[in-house]
């Protein structure tokens, strides 16, 4: 009965994680699917300013989906704590049971700014920012 009980609270917070990862997963498939297409419905506009306005226009839902992303990023991390922590307390403790409530451990896992700039999430979008920045700076000196 015991190691039931650990086995589902084990499997609620890996399928919390999981959709954790398939969020993250998405909004880069998303981010890109939506650069590409801007930019191949802009194509007729290349030679001229309106690709340094939309260059730099792009920026701004780069650095939104960037947010997303390290925001589930984080509480991906909150929920491996968690689940880390049932693993080596629940044979001793009833405490939390069932509660996926990730709060108390939110200052043991990095913060959402310094995620953000991780060497997972930051190559990622640092280089689709800078390829924008490029776009933006070659346009203006043409």
């Amino acid at each position: 009965m015991e190691n039931e009980i650990i086995h589902k609270e084990i499997d609620l917070i890996q399928g919390v994680i999981n959709r954790m990862a398939s969020n993250s997963f998405l909004l880069k498939g998303w981010l890109v699917s939506l650069i590409a297409v801007i930019l191949a419905l802009s194509k007729d506009s290349i030679l001229t300013n309106d690709l340094t306005y939309l260059s730099l226009v792009l920026i701004l839902p780069v650095i939104v989906f960037w947010y997303l992303d390290a925001f589930f990023l984080h509480k991906e991390k909150c929920y491996r704590k968690l689940y880390e922590w049932v693993i080596e307390n629940r044979k001793n403790t009833n405490d939390f049971l069932y509660s996926l409530d990730y709060s108390r451990f939110k200052n043991k896992v990095s913060s959402l700014f310094s995620i953000m700039f991780s060497k997972t999430l930051f190559p990622f979008y640092g280089i689709i920012v800078l390829i924008l920045i490029c776009i933006t700076i070659y346009n203006q000196t043409r």
